[in-house]
C-alpha cells in the first residue's frame, strides 16, 4: 500500500505565499507522476499542476504564481503558492499515479492525499 501525507496549508493574507508538501510512502516501485488539485466550496475538483519525467504543467489560473517540484530521493511533491489570491481557497488535494511492489510483483495505481485546507483572506 502507499500513503500521501500532505502539510503546508493554513490562512494567508492575498499577496502572501504558501509552500505544500506531499509524502508518499509504502512499498514504492517508482512513482510515474505527481500532481496538486484543488476543490473549492461548490465547485469540481481541478487539476492545478502536475510533474511527470521532470516536465510540468498548470492551469492557466496560476501560472507565473504557483511552481511545482519534486523530490524524487525523498518521495516527495511540493508547490509553492506566491501571490496567492482569494480565488485561490480550495483544499488541496495531492495525487501520485504509482507503481507499488516489487521487481516480480507490481501494481500501477492512482493514490490521493486526504488534502489540507488553503485559505486566502481579501
Amino acid at each position: 500500500q502507499v500513503q500521501l501525507v500532505e502539510s503546508g496549508g493554513g490562512l494567508v493574507q492575498a499577496g502572501g505565499s504558501l509552500r505544500l508538501s506531499c509524502a508518499a510512502s509504502g512499498t514504492i516501485f517508482s512513482i510515474n507522476a505527481m500532481g496538486w488539485y484543488r476543490q473549492a466550496p461548490g465547485k469540481q475538483r481541478e487539476l492545478v499542476a502536475h510533474i511527470r519525467a521532470g516536465s510540468t504543467n498548470y492551469v492557466d489560473s496560476v501560472k507565473g504564481r504557483f511552481t511545482i517540484s519534486r523530490d524524487n530521493a525523498k518521495n516527495t511533491v511540493y508547490l509553492q503558492m506566491n501571490n496567492l489570491k482569494p480565488e485561490d481557497t480550495a483544499v488541496y488535494y495531492c495525487a501520485a499515479d504509482v507503481t507499488s511492489g516489487t521487481r516480480v510483483d507490481r501494481k500501477r495505481s492512482d493514490y490521493w492525499g486526504q488534502g489540507t485546507q488553503v485559505t486566502v483572506s481579501s
